[in-house]
């Protein structure tokens, strides 16, 4: 590769540069302010004082977060939500899009047209919600990660990425006896990381961030996904004494002054963190997959 050292192509390498610092400087300030301001005090915070660094460095909020069991709890049923729904959509939409790769599968197109009519017509909050109510899953962990349990896009992609691994795989497997299910499992699934990974870290985040199924279905307060507990303490409270799904920081407010904005960014704070851990160890599975399963084929 021969790289161009004139003065145009230098100046223009410092411009992409600067662009480049730019647009990561205002993607991170905002996370760097909120850390901050989650261990700074009530009146350094009320104040607006707070930027890239703490003022006033308590750890006040976090103590209050792990005595109130609120939180907590949340994000326990958090992370068993999303395991459990991420466990589903992985295991229906494998099985799916491998079916749906191989061109002998008889009815295949009428399937992939099935599949795809829903991406344009759904039934709609209203007639999901009867049916979820009368299946009897109601405040309970299945009306979250049932409904949800295969994305068609997802399944698409792998379906392409399956499609465009070596047919005489397959061939030389079944003349040494091999059956479909042993091919899926044995050979197409370990060749398939990249895109497991893929469709798997979108369905994790998805899963992590979602809020508003449980809003609908759950009434139980300690059924709450941490999500939820963020959306009515974040945006719907004015003060934490005024968050009515937030129960146990009610008994906290009346025990003195309280670091309200410190308490919200340290929720914030929490419900972040693990996607920010996942995200770097999956990345090169991650670009490598949505290329590969999108773009051929």
């Amino acid at each position: 590769m021969v790289r161009d050292n004139s003065l145009s192509s230098r100046i223009l390498d410092v411009f992409i540069y600067f662009i480049m610092l730019f647009v990561f400087v205002i993607t991170l300030y905002p996370v760097l302010h909120v850390l901050a301001s989650s261990f700074s005090g009530r009146i350094a915070n009320e104040a607006g004082l707070v930027t890239f660094f703490p003022r006033d460095f308590t750890i006040e909020a976090y103590v209050m977060l792990w005595r109130a069991r609120t939180v907590p709890l949340a994000f326990v049923n958090s992370i068993r939500y999303t395991v459990v729904g991420v466990s589903i959509q992985m295991l229906v939409t494998t099985m799916f899009a491998y079916a749906l790769s191989r061109r002998n599968l008889p009815l295949r197109k009428f399937y992939t047209f099935f599949a795809i009519f829903t991406m344009y017509f759904s039934g709609g909050m209203v007639p999901s919600f009867m049916l979820v109510r009368n299946l009897g899953l109601m405040d309970t962990m299945w009306a979250l990660v049932l409904p949800p349990a295969m994305g068609i896009t997802n399944m698409i992609i792998m379906r392409t990425f399956f499609m465009n691994l070596p047919a005489e795989l397959e061939e030389s497997a079944k003349l040494d006896g091999a059956n479909d299910l042993t091919i899926f499992v044995r050979i197409v699934l370990p060749l398939s990381k990249a895109v497991l990974y893929t469709i798997g870290l979108f369905y994790t985040v998805g899963h992590w961030n979602s809020w508003f199924s449980a809003m609908i279905y759950l009434r139980n307060p300690d059924m709450f996904p941490l999500q939820l507990i963020l959306r009515q303490l974040v945006v719907l409270a004015g003060d934490v004494r005024d968050a009515a799904y937030t129960g146990e920081f009610v008994d906290l407010a009346f025990m003195g002054t309280i670091n309200v904005i410190a308490i919200r960014f340290a929720v914030v704070i929490v419900a972040i963190v693990p996607m920010l851990v996942i995200y770097p160890l999956v990345q090169r599975h991650f670009i490598k997959g949505v290329m590969i399963g999108s773009l051929k084929g």
